[in-house]
């Protein structure tokens, strides 16, 4: 998504001039608040290298429910659409490279680019699916059901997110999430 983006604006060296310098690409490190739970969310952001988080705190609890990696963008997109406070955090996992593009810019890149407009609608529609499957498996799943199925269907998730953010992603603690790895 990143890179057609931008090659899309630099074959217009008119619109390439006026809009590169809302692409700010920025290198942070591991455990890096982009986002604090009751902000309102000012820029989205590109992952062009590394991994984010989305969590809540639920009575001093950390709670995550959704991971991002390379290629991929990511924002409080209530907070961001509607200018609403946000009811969650965005954290990164690991040393990450992102690409930052600040809501007013962003506005204007949609109104410019009707393509990108589309891809935005399609991002929020794969986050809601992302959600609802979430929300299903919570009720119908074991624990043990819902970690076979990361495994599965999202092995990057087991490769590079700590023990203790996968176990809060699949609504458990970090010692049942052992006595699951433990009886493979």
């Amino acid at each position: 998504m990143i890179d057609e983006l931008i090659n899309t604006i630099k074959e217009d060296e008119k619109s390439w001039l006026r809009f590169q310098k809302v692409f700010v690409e920025r290198e942070i490190t591991s455990k890096k608040i982009l986002l604090q739970e009751g902000e309102i969310s000012k820029h989205i952001y590109l992952i062009k290298k590394g991994c984010l988080r989305e969590w809540f705190n639920k009575d001093g609890k950390d709670i995550t429910f959704q991971f991002f990696f390379e290629g991929q963008a990511v924002a409080s997109i209530d907070s961001f659409m509607s200018n609403n406070t946000s009811l969650f955090t965005i954290e990164s996992i690991e040393p990450s490279t992102l690409i930052s593009i600040r809501k007013d810019d962003f506005d204007e890149l949609i109104q410019t680019y009707p393509k990108l407009q589309l891809e935005f609608q399609n991002l929020i529609f794969q986050r809601l699916r992302n959600y609802g499957q979430l929300f299903l498996s919570r009720i119908k799943d074991s624990p043990e059901e819902r970690y076979k199925d990361l495994i599965q269907n999202q092995p990057e998730i087991i490769k590079r997110v700590p023990q203790h953010y996968i176990a809060s992603f699949l609504g458990i603690t970090a010692i049942s999430l052992s006595r699951i790895r433990n009886r493979k």
